[in-house]
């Protein structure tokens, strides 16, 4: 037989044992599936504790937003904003003003919009205003149930009003799931420049003011604007950070107890 290399040459007590190897796969793959889970319980809590900064986040903005609308309901009476001050408009600075203006609704120009409210099921009643400086806006006169809403009881005084109320920004394209149809007249929302568009009255105000409340006995009722807000989010935030805390603890726990097997 010929000589060996010493190169060659290696001891078979060397080589690991194929139960060796399995042993060592085994033991090796709990270890990854381990690690794994802990990767994938840490993403989640991250993402819990994300959603519960976000939640303290918008409670932030709720109660700002609170506070501001109530301070602008409590604030003096000012004028409604003429069309100079139109382009600097905002929902955020401006909705909720008291304002007052004056003129004389426009006749046969009244459009009924969807609502709901304390009263039920019915309409609001927007009539057009138009004043003496030449430009209109929309007024919300108030709530009519639906079922007197065909009756001829709203009769439009002749003379110039002074109207008070709440500023409100249009709202265009509808409610949600329920687009304004204005070739059928129906409106879901009080956008105020298709109603113009559609009774064919020019340029508007971007915004509409609901009027103050009148006598009860009379229809349409105004004054039924709804100035409270949900502000749920505390609630929200202390939940999410609660299910990070509570699966965080949970895994820890389960984990700890599998690496120490």
């Amino acid at each position: 037989m010929g000589h060996v290399s010493p190169e060659y040459e290696h001891d078979a007590a060397d080589e690991p044992r194929p139960a060796a190897r399995a042993v060592a796969v085994t033991s090796a793959t709990p270890h990854r599936r381990k690690a794994l889970t802990g990767f994938l319980v840490l993403v989640l809590v991250v993402v819990l504790m994300g959603l519960g900064i976000w939640q303290v986040q918008r409670l932030g903005w709720k109660t700002d937003l609170i506070a501001r609308v109530e301070e602008r309901v409590a604030a003096p009476v000012v004028e409604a904003p003429a069309p100079p001050g139109w382009p600097d408009l905002n929902a955020r600075e401006d909705e909720y003003r008291r304002v007052t203006v004056t003129g004389a609704y426009l006749p046969e120009s009244e459009a009924l919009v969807k609502a709901v409210t304390e009263y039920g099921a019915g309409f609001w009643v927007m009539s057009p205003l138009s004043t003496p400086e030449g430009w209109t806006v929309w007024i919300n006169r108030g709530f009519v149930p639906q079922e007197r809403s065909a009756e001829p009881n709203r009769p439009l005084p002749a003379r110039q009003q002074q109207i008070t109320g709440l500023l409100r920004m249009s709202q265009p394209g509808g409610a949600f799931l329920r687009g304004n149809d204005p070739a059928a007249d129906r409106w879901f929302s009080r956008d105020t420049g298709a109603l113009a568009l559609s009774r064919d009255i020019g340029e508007v105000a971007p915004y509409f003011i609901d009027a103050a409340r009148n006598d009860e006995s009379e229809l349409p009722i105004g004054g039924l604007t709804v100035v409270r807000f949900r502000n749920p989010h505390l609630g929200y935030a202390l939940t999410w950070f609660a299910l990070a805390a509570g699966l965080a603890i949970a895994s820890f726990i389960l984990l700890r107890r599998e690496w120490r097997r």
